[in-house]
This record gives C-alpha cells, sequence and structure tokens, in this order.
C-alpha cells in the first residue's frame, strides 16, 4: 500500500500472483485497472480521494478472497457502466462477455435505491436472489463493494449511514452469513451497529476493552494449560488462539436474552486447530476428560455442517477458576472455510477448460441451499421471485433429517408439507401423512430441529387442496401447491372445452386432431393463442363459443351462416377430397406414393415430430433422414422425395440416443435413470465413462413415442446442475 494507507494497482496484482501465474489474466486486471482510471477521471468521492480508489479497494478485497481474473477486472469496473459513458457492448468488445455480464448485474442491483424494509429492500432482494441464482460472482463482488462503502460510511450525513447501515444489517450482513463468510459478515454488522447506534456501540467496545487485559490473561492461563495436555496426549501441529466476538453479536445475546456482558460465555474463547477430523473429536475427548462441560453446549458442526459449510465441534466447559470457556475445535481446511466462507472452496482455478459455468457447478454442490435458489429460480413462473425465497434462504434456522440421515433447512414453523415439497413436487402433491420420530403426527405439526421426518404418500391422492397453503410454511411449498391446483382447475376448463369443440367437430365431419398449432396460428392469432390448449380453455370459460370457433376455421367467419348452411358449405367441399394416408408402420406419407417401402436412417434416428426428408437409395427403398443429417448428399437433389408425418396414423416408438455430458458425483447414473423413469420413454441401455478430471459422458439408447416427448425427457435431464450438455448424437 502507498504512504497513505490506501490500496495501489500494485497491491492487488502482489496477491493476485500468489495465484494467478498467467500474464493474460494479470493483464486482464491491469487493463480493467487503466480503463476504470480514465473512465473515472475527474470524479471524487465524499472523502476527497479520486473515485477510482473506490473500485481498487473492492478489487483488493476480491483478490484476497482468491476470486478469478474476470472477477477482479469486475471489481476494478464495478461502476464504470453506471458511472460513465460505458456502455456494455463497448465493454464486452474491450474484455470479455464473462466481465461485461458481472459488471452487467452489479450495476442493476446498484440501481434500485433503498427506501423501506418493506418495499425497495424487498426489490434489492429480489434482484440480488436472481443475480446470484445466475452468477454467484455479482453477488461477491457486490458484497465487497458494500464492505468498502461501510468502511467509509463516516463521510456521509448522519441521516444517510443510518439508512445504509440499516440495508447492510438486513441484506448484505445476512448473504455474507449465508455464503459463510463470517469475517467480512462480522465487520459488516460491527460497522453498521456503529452507525446505528453508536452510544451502544461504545458501551459494549469500552466494557470489552476495560477488562480485555483480565480476558487475555485468563485466556492465556488456559491455553498453556491445553499445550501441555495436547503435548502430554501426543497431539502434534496444532494451533490454539484466543477468539473475540464481533460487538453487534455480542449486543444481540444482550438484548435477546436479557443477560449482561459479563453472563456470555464466548467473551472467553479459544479455538483449537489441529489437522483432521479424527484428532478433533480427540481434542475434544482431552477436554472433557478434564473440565466439566455444560450440559445442553455442545455442538457438532462437523457431523452436520451449517448450510453454509461451516464445520466445527463447540463445546461450553468450566475452565480454570471455574470461569466458562467457549471451545471450538476444527481442522486447517474447516477453519479457513469458516473465516472466508465461499472463497475456500472456490478460489480460481487457473488451468486449460476452467469455465464460469464449471465455477457456477462447484459452488452449486458445495452449497446446498444454493442449489435449492438455482432450481426454484430457474423452474419458477412466480410474478414475484422475492416473495417466494426470501423467507426461505434468509430464515432457516430449523435442520430436520430424513431417514437416511440427509439434512434440511427450514425457517422457524415450518411443517411436513414444507418438508414433502422441498425433496421433490410429486412427494408434495401425493402427501397423505406425516411420521416424525417415529410417530405419525398430523400436517399441522411444527417441525422442531433433530426431528426425523417421514412422508406417507399414495398415488391415489387426489393432489393438493386449498387448505394445505394454510399448512406451508415456505413460499416454495405454496407455491407449488398453488400452481398444482391452478393447474388441476384449467385441465377441467380445458376438458370442458374439449368436449364441447368435439361435439361441434363430429356433427361438420371435422377431425379435432386437427386442431393443431398450426390451425392455430393460422386463424387464431389474434387471440394471442399459441397452442390448441389455448383455445379449448376459452371455450370452456365460455369466452369463446365451439361454433364460433368451428365457423373461423371453416373459413366462416365473414359470413354470417347458420348452423345448417355450415355444414352443408362444409360438407359440399369435403365431401369429394380424398386424404392421403400412410400404408406403413412408422406414420409416414411418401407424397404421390401409397405404399413406398421405407426405412429410417440409423445415422441420425428420426422420431415422429422431426423435421424430415426422404432419400431414394438403390435397393433400399426410401431412406428416412433428419434435415440436418451431415450423412445425406445436399448435391443429389434429384433423388430427394418430399415426406411427411401423418398425424392421424401414429403408434411406433423410435429409437434415439442420447450423449449427455456432466460432472460426476455419487448417485449421478442412479438419479438420472430416476428421471428418465418419470418421463414418457423406454431406456433401452445405459453406459458411463468418466476422466481424472471429474467429467463424464452418459449414452443412453431410449425408445421414444414423438420428438415432443423426447424433448420433454431432455428439459427434466437439464434441471440437473451437474450436466453442462445434451445432445442427440449421429452415428
Amino acid at each position: 500500500m502507498n504512504h497513505e494507507g490506501c490500496v495501489t494497482i500494485d497491491d492487488i496484482l502482489a496477491v493476485a500472483k500468489t495465484y494467478l501465474h498467467e500474464d493474460k489474466n494479470l493483464n486482464l486486471i491491469e487493463k480493467a485497472y487503466q480503463v476504470a482510471k480514465e473512465k473515472h477521471e475527474g470524479q471524487v468521492r465524499k472523502s476527497g480521494e479520486p473515485y477510482v480508489q473506490h473500485p481498487l479497494e473492492v478489487a483488493y478485497i476480491l483478490t484476497n478472497l482468491h476470486a478469478g481474473p474476470s472477477t477482479i477486472a469486475a471489481g476494478l469496473l464495478h461502476d464504470v457502466l453506471e458511472d460513465t459513458d460505458m456502455t456494455k457492448e463497448e465493454m464486452t468488445l474491450e474484455f470479455n462477455k464473462d466481465v461485461a455480464e458481472i459488471v452487467d448485474g452489479v450495476t442493476k442491483i446498484s440501481k434500485l435505491k433503498y427506501m423501506t424494509k418493506q418495499k425497495a429492500l424487498a426489490h434489492n432482494h429480489e434482484k440480488l436472489l436472481l443475480a446470484m441464482a445466475k452468477d454467484i460472482r455479482v453477488v461477491l463482488v457486490k458484497i465487497a463493494d458494500r464492505l468498502h462503502n461501510m468502511r467509509t460510511i463516516q463521510y456521509h450525513d448522519v441521516e444517510k449511514r443510518k439508512r445504509i447501515s440499516q440495508e447492510t444489517l438486513d441484506l448484505y450482513a445476512p448473504l455474507a452469513h449465508r455464503l459463510g463468510m463470517y469475517r467480512i459478515k462480522a465487520e459488516l454488522e460491527d460497522l453498521s451497529f456503529k452507525a446505528i447506534e453508536p452510544e451502544e456501540y461504545y458501551k459494549i467496545a469500552n466494557e470489552i476493552t476495560n477488562r480485555k487485559a483480565e480476558r487475555e490473561e485468563d485466556i492465556e492461563a488456559m491455553s498453556i494449560q491445553i499445550d501441555e495436555l495436547l503435548k502430554r496426549h501426543n497431539i502434534k501441529d496444532y494451533d490454539i488462539k484466543g477468539r473475540i466476538k464481533n460487538i453487534y453479536s455480542i449486543y444481540k445475546k444482550i438484548i435477546n436474552k436479557n443477560k449482561k456482558l459479563e453472563d456470555i460465555y464466548d467473551l472467553l474463547a479459544l479455538r483449537i486447530i489441529v489437522n483432521t477430523v479424527e484428532e478433533c473429536y480427540r481434542v475434544l475427548g482431552i477436554i472433557h476428560s478434564i473440565w466439566t462441560p455444560l450440559p445442553m453446549r455442545f455442538k457438532d458442526y462437523i457431523a452436520v455442517p451449517k448450510p453454509n459449510m461451516y464445520q466445527s465441534l463447540h463445546t461450553t466447559v468450566v475452565g480454570r477458576a471455574g470461569k466458562i470457556y467457549e471451545i471450538q475445535i476444527r481442522t486447517y481446511e474447516m477453519d479457513q472455510v469458516a473465516e472466508i466462507g465461499i472463497a475456500a472452496h472456490w478460489a480460481y482455478k487457473e488451468n486449460a477448460g476452467y469455465s464460469p459455468e464449471k465455477e457456477q457447478l462447484e459452488i452449486t454442490n458445495k452449497l446446498k441451499w444454493y442449489k435449492d435458489l438455482t432450481t426454484y429460480v430457474e423452474n419458477s413462473d412466480h410474478e414475484d421471485p422475492l416473495d417466494s425465497i426470501i423467507e426461505d434462504i434468509f430464515s432457516a434456522n430449523v435442520y430436520v433429517f430424513t431417514p437416511k440421515g440427509d439434512v434440511y433447512d427450514f425457517p422457524a414453523g415450518a411443517m411436513p408439507l414444507d418438508f414433502a415439497y422441498r425433496i421433490h413436487s410429486d412427494i408434495g402433491n401425493k402427501t397423505v401423512g406425516a411420521i416424525v420420530n417415529g410417530k405419525i403426527v398430523p400436517l399441522s405439526y411444527k417441525l422442531k430441529t433433530g426431528d426425523v421426518v417421514e412422508i406417507k404418500t399414495s398415488n391415489t391422492c387426489t393432489g393438493p387442496t386449498t387448505a394445505w397453503i394454510k399448512l406451508a410454511k415456505t413460499s416454495h411449498a405454496r407455491t407449488k401447491i398453488k400452481g398444482f391446483i391452478n393447474k388441476k382447475q384449467r385441465d377441467e376448463i380445458v376438458a370442458r372445452g374439449s368436449e364441447e369443440f368435439n361435439m361441434i367437430a363430429k356433427s361438420v365431419g371435422y377431425n379435432p386432431a386437427n386442431l393443431d398449432e398450426k390451425t392455430i396460428t393460422a386463424y387464431f392469432s389474434k387471440y394471442s393463442f399459441k397452442t390448441p390448449e389455448d383455445l379449448l380453455w376459452c371455450i370452456g370459460k365460455g369466452e369463446i363459443s365451439a361454433l364460433a370457433a368451428m365457423n373461423r376455421i371453416l373459413g366462416l367467419t365473414d359470413i354470417k351462416l347458420d348452423t345448417e348452411s355450415a355444414l352443408k358449405q362444409y360438407s359440399e367441399s369435403t365431401s369429394n377430397t380424398r386424404k392421403q394416408v400412410a400404408h406403413n408402420g412408422y406414420g409416414i406419407i411418401v407424397e404421390g406414393l401409397d405404399r413406398a417401402k421405407i426405412k429410417l436412417g440409423n445415422c441420425c434416428q428420426p422420431v415422429y415430430g422431426d423435421d424430415i426428408v426422404g432419400y431414394i437409395s438403390k435397393g433400399s427403398g426410401i431412406i428416412v433422414h433428419r434435415l440436418n443429417c451431415p450423412n445425406i448428399d445436399k448435391n443429389s437433389s434429384e433423388r430427394f422425395i418430399n415426406i411427411y408425418w401423418d398425424k392421424e396414423s401414429h403408434g411406433k416408438v423410435f429409437d434415439t440416443t442420447l450423449k449427455v455430458s456432466a460432472f460426476d458425483r455419487n448417485n449421478l447414473l442412479a438419479d438420472i435413470i430416476n428421471i428418465l423413469n418419470s418421463c414418457n420413454v423406454t431406456i433401452a441401455s445405459v453406459s458411463l465413462n468418466k476422466n481424472k478430471t471429474g467429467e463424464c459422458i452418459v449414452k443412453l439408447k431410449l425408445q421414444v413415442a414423438s420428438l415432443s416427448d423426447l424433448n420433454n425427457t431432455i428439459l427434466n435431464l437439464n434441471k440437473m446442475s451437474e450436466i453442462y450438455d445434451i445432445e442427440r448424437v449421429f452415428k
């Protein structure tokens, strides 16, 4: 740092060089600084220093978290789109799409100003969570941005200081906590508390300072005793540290638990760091063999980690001179995760093929709640994602188990239906009861930490009712319940509309199967219908009559005809028309030929619904290829013949092969097979090959009835976060 204690680009590069070694990565960071410096030229902060000092500080925070070069560059450029004339397109050209997307995400969050916890903060939550679901690096940059702004909050007036600090307490500190970034979370809390309640802050700070000498003496004496114990038991390579709780957390304990400062145990706190998990438990046994542990104060976060990846053993003992000590025991790796959270597992890896998508997959697999969030945001069509997830993500404090020992976290007051829908929507929809700790409980039972929950389902269950909405605490479960009820109601209306339309169609000799998307586009585009179901829904609701719909299809919309004349005109126009039908098992019509010899191309495996072309081969009749098959000779146009699917005659299943690229994990193949079993496909064979980097290729040979069934299968497979590519195979 320079003589004034301000970060320079050299400071950033010095830290970056400890884990980034390729010139292109270091050059990207340096170039980002030069552009930021140029674009912010002449701009000054409230403190009077050049504006570029702020992005330098933000980038320095990110570099110490071992963020990737694009993330650090985005930290340097995070205010450029908002405060200068540079556009996102220009930034993409100047740097890369990755940097521009992160900066754009940060800019969108920054444009929303904080007003009240209920209104603007709600929108902030929504934007932050959606940005996080898309790219968690956006949130890392925003947290670093907020941290430096809080460090310089003193340059704002009192009212603005309190407003920004309250937003930090409400939003950014909990986010840092959920990401496991304890050090940053603690600093954000203390800086905010200092700005909002300066008197209370200094009162606690002064009391801690006044007792500092006594506390340090107690901690030192206890540390010496523990050190002697560990040596006596041949524990090697360990560290013993004193630990001071942040001021805001002490204040919360004083207020929430109505305690005095001297009653807070963990003011006298020690942390013992060892090499292995086995040594953690061994040290715990040694501590408990000498000092009496306080009942109900032991926590094992190694066996059951917190959702933000935090792992440690916590115990509180009556130590030397009868004083209370809180002791944490963890490994060096756990200590790193506890201090900087996701960054400990998400440090940038400088190797070929390491992409933002792979980074995103890594963190998704580490943070279970984050995986739930991304899945929910991807699949939700809810108008306000905030209402659906903010409570679930930020208020989780009840931890329950499946019978297999998997841990799920919920907000206080969650009930069995919340658990059922967290496992899977189908389980939720088929729930008929719940068993908690081996006993049958009502669906109104409130889950408690430590409960072992089993959901009873039935295939004959009619599904959720409106009463279930009140029996669910999480917005995720409520949204799924409402979605099921709405779909059920819509299905009933569509069925009613279909019945009315079919009656009219039968009376005029019109085949209802001809009502497809092309028909809808041709005759009902002005109604904004996209599918036959949309039309049938409106008929069922009574918004359009089945007769009026049929008249439009028959081209009688502009002629005022009664039903009899409409029937007569339709009958006359169709009586002499001969429709060509398929005479083969594939449901394929060959233009001009009734009984042509047909064979499906093995090279591209066409299925019903594909765009197809017929290729006249010597001795094999007509070979059916997908239109994009690379094996057909486009220069032999004289050998092509028009073919198309018969929409009224089809009952065959078709072979097709999918190549699935994924990151390997335990039970990956089992989960893929479970998804396939829930889709309208038959599994012919499955094979898996994996490499040393943890990537694998799964070949799936399937039998499907149509392209729509195949596309639905691909859509469901894509919901697995480990899968990053799916393609139909050309042989």
